[in-house]
């Protein structure tokens, strides 16, 4: 990975460690099923910033209203719906809702038990998936 893909990630690890210190904003959750399917849609309010967690695997992204400016190694975009892009495995965003968005994640999976499902798909840290730096 390169020194400008870490230099973002630090910003968004970063920006996260000063969101958790704000009064916190529940977002509307909901969770869609089908054989070997879960997603989840996740309704962000506009003025709204987030971070998401660590995906393990690539999985599939659908936004299917509004606009958000998000954050990756990469740098920053804006992501206008309607758009679906792949995830490859590693990816943690920040993002900032610049219209009310609906984002739907779907992932792989045999389990419907939503514990299951986190630690099925989700890293606690990069160091678990791709060991220390």
């Amino acid at each position: 990975m390169g020194d400008v893909a870490l230099q973002n990630r630090d910003k968004v690890l970063r920006l996260e460690a000063e969101v958790a210190k704000l009064p916190q904003v529940v977002l509307e959750v909901r969770h869609h099923f089908a054989p070997g399917m879960y997603a989840r849609e996740l309704t962000i309010p506009a003025g709204v910033t987030l971070t998401g967690k660590i995906h393990r695997h690539a999985h599939l992204n659908i936004v299917s209203k509004g606009s958000i400016a998000v954050m990756t190694e990469e740098g920053v975009k804006v992501i206008t719906a309607p758009a679906t892009f792949v995830s490859p495995p590693g990816t943690k965003r920040a993002g900032y809702a610049l219209e009310d968005t609906v984002w739907t994640t779907i992932h792989p999976t045999q389990e419907t038990d939503l514990a299951a499902i986190e630690a099925e798909v989700i890293a606690p840290d990069f160091p678990s998936i791709e060991g220390p730096r």
